[in-house]
């Protein structure tokens, strides 16, 4: 580790993106009995259980690049610091609960800003070299990662003292690491390097989407990037019934697959990437895991035809090292791909694209799964990743010689 980063700004960043990966899964061994108690009938409960679910993803979107910009122009300190405030409160409400309307007012704070994701990778972007901005990122993927993987585990642990203790110790534990970012955290963007203004209308994550893409540098990367997150994001969405349809699963060992996936991206991130970076550039890293993801996904159909559960795991370790691949080289390649200034606008823009991804791909998903089969959302992604990679490959490499249009 670089002794001239400052270590109380590593560790706040690194427990800021562990509580937002957290926040992304600790509800859901808890949402359906959250949401019980204000429905009438199982139809009614699923559909409000997916919409909370679907609302947190839309959320960030719309929150990310609005987070995104202002960080760029006031700072990427009290954005940080504001934003976990906010997702602190949106936990309290969330567990407090009373009426439905209450739940996705919780749900809706808390996603929105938990957008400040984007500040935190502009942050490291501003406290890391450049030639070492893919590996820092890459820890980062792998704390959130983590969180992701450890929420559902973290969330029915506590759920057995009740169903709100989740919520309530999530409200905590965001609180206390704003008061010590508030303390110890240090600004990283300098008065000199922020945007000189920023306007009403700047401040429209649609427009900030539009601004975003007017980059030649990055339109086709944040392109190649969404078509890989619909998949995913289905992915993720219809992994547990999969689970229990194919396999007759129970939650316990859809917990432990989930957990896999955390523990094969630090592995990824501590072991692997830091030797793949020695010898290949970002573009060749995100190729690579994007053909892993691909073997995924073959895997995983094939286990829908089998039923043979070994043949899944391996399709999701393929997947999971996959994913753990692509992230950080994908945030490298977008960071090292415009200046200091634009950093919080880029880097928020793909984490709403992201997002956007993650509210169509379960819809997508879902209905392929039960419509037409239960192979169709992992063909759908070797379709798309397939894509991703011949539109990264090929476009990337024109902008290279300047012969985009």
């Amino acid at each position: 580790m670089d002794a001239s980063i400052n270590k109380h700004a590593l560790t706040f960043g690194f427990i800021s993106v562990f509580l937002t990966g957290l926040g992304m899964t600790i509800v859901s061994p808890v949402l359906p009995f959250l949401v019980k108690p204000y429905t009438s009938d199982p139809s009614s409960q699923t559909m409000a259980v997916t919409l909370l679910t679907s609302i947190y993803a839309l959320s960030v979107f719309l929150a990310a690049p609005v987070l995104g910009a202002l960080s760029d122009r006031y700072g990427r300190r009290p954005v940080m610091i504001i934003s976990l405030i906010g997702s602190s409160l949106g936990y309290l409400i969330f567990g407090l609960g009373g009426a439905l309307w209450i739940l996705f007012l919780g749900r809706i704070i808390e996603g929105l800003t938990g957008g400040e994701i984007s500040a935190i990778f502009a942050y490291f972007a501003d406290i890391t070299p450049s030639s070492d901005r893919t590996k820092y990122f890459g820890w980062l993927s792998a704390v959130v990662g983590a969180g992701t993987a450890l929420g559902p585990i973290i969330g029915g642990v506590l759920a057995t003292f009740g169903n709100s203790v989740p919520m309530y110790a999530g409200a905590v534990l965001t609180l206390l690491n704003a008061l010590y970012g508030y303390f110890f955290m240090p600004e990283s963007l300098e008065k000199s390097r922020r945007s000189s203004s920023i306007s009403v209308k700047e401040l429209n994550p649609f427009m900030q989407l539009s601004n975003v893409f007017s980059f030649k540098s990055v339109k086709w990367l944040l392109i190649s990037g969404f078509l890989i997150w619909i998949p995913n994001g289905s992915l993720q969405a219809i992994f547990s019934q999969f689970s229990i349809d194919t396999f007759a699963w129970k939650p316990i060992l859809i917990g432990l697959t989930f957990s896999l996936m955390g523990v094969l991206d630090i592995f990824s991130q501590a072991l692997i990437m830091p030797r793949l970076l020695k010898f290949l550039p970002d573009k060749k890293i995100a190729l690579l895991g994007m053909i892993s993801e691909i073997i995924g996904y073959i895997f995983i159909a094939i286990s829908a035809f089998t039923a043979f559960y070994p043949i899944f795991i391996i399709g999701m370790i393929f997947f999971g090292f996959g994913d753990s691949f692509f992230g950080p080289s994908f945030n490298g390649m977008l960071s090292k791909s415009v200046s200091s200034r634009e950093q919080g606008r880029i880097l928020g823009g793909s984490q709403s694209i992201q997002s956007l991804a993650r509210v169509i791909g379960p819809i997508i998903g879902g209905q392929l799964y039960s419509i037409v089969s239960h192979t169709t959302p992992a063909i759908m992604g070797i379709i798309l990743i397939g894509i991703s990679a011949f539109v990264l490959s090929k476009k990337q490499r024109l902008i290279q010689k300047n012969l985009f249009f």
